[in-house]
């Protein structure tokens, strides 16, 4: 599982006061939130999200001395990354729409955003393991089919279906918690 808001700041906050290994922690955790953040909103090659990753991860680095510890780290964490994406996109020539980020990164969104996570791991703990599984990896951490099933010792079949299948019962709770 990926660590949470208090983790992420907690090891910003220590690498800013000159701890070099929790910096390093801080930037190994970024990799898949920052992976499957690109993968959720482009449609690129895998060189290019990796590309952007890398960038991000600089800019990270190089930028940190900007974070107001006074705020959620991931808040500033995808502002950094958005405008890599934004300045990736221009120099290309393309433009994209990003909707809905800002009520992800809004400060006051932040314990809507949270709820929100939790609402989504309730869910996924009333279906069976497997479909839950698939769908953390694909759907949440951004992970390809390919990719899914080597993590989960599946066949690429085998995670295709159970997405489906676990998507499809999460969305008959949902509505069934509706009426």
């Amino acid at each position: 599982m990926q660590p949470g808001e208090e983790a992420l700041k907690q090891w910003m906050v220590m690498g800013l006061a000159g701890d070099s290994a929790a910096h390093g922690q801080l930037l190994r955790a970024l990799v898949p939130i920052l992976r499957g953040f690109y993968r959720r909103r482009m449609s690129a090659q895998e060189d290019e999200i990796e590309d952007l990753l890398q960038e991000t991860l600089i800019a990270v680095h190089t930028r940190r001395a900007t974070y107001d510890v006074a705020r959620p780290f991931t808040s500033w964490l995808f502002a950094v990354a958005r405008y890599k994406m934004i300045d990736h996109f221009r120099q290309g020539g393309r433009t994209c729409t990003i909707e809905g980020l800002e009520d992800i990164l809004a400060v006051e969104g932040f314990a809507e955003a949270s709820d929100a996570v939790a609402d989504v791991e309730r869910l996924l703990e009333t279906i069976p393991k497997k479909q839950a599984a698939a769908i953390r990896a694909t759907r949440i951490d951004g992970l390809s089919t390919a990719e899914a099933a080597t993590k989960l010792d599946l066949g690429e079949s085998d995670i295709k279906v159970s997405v489906h299948r676990g998507l499809k019962a999460l969305a008959q709770r949902v509505k069934d918690s509706l009426l």
